[in-house]
């Protein structure tokens, strides 16, 4: 039976300084998606690009990791927000 621990990173992912960097497995519990769903959210713009650290080491940066997650959220408040126009019977 495999144990999944949660990241430190992502537990303290609140806290972290905006010029921190996480690796994948906290990006993927941030998202709640998997590896292959965040690879397409980098291709599709959703997700920032990671960035090489070393010739090992890849990376996302937390501070656009925020921006990103910020942006998603204004976009669905907007989308989900009620509409200002009332509907009045004369409409009907």
């Amino acid at each position: 039976m495999q144990h999944n621990s949660i990241p430190d990173a992502l537990k303290n992912f609140d806290v972290l300084p905006d010029s921190a960097y996480v690796r994948q497995p906290v990006v993927e519990g941030l998202e709640a998606c998997s590896s292959a769903t965040v690879w397409r959210r980098v291709k599709a713009g959703t997700l920032p690009a990671p960035e090489k650290l070393s010739t090992r080491v890849t990376a996302w940066n937390v501070g656009k990791l925020r921006r990103a997650r910020a942006a998603r959220s204004a976009e669905a408040s907007l989308i989900l927000a009620p509409s200002d126009r009332r509907c009045s019977h004369a409409d009907v």
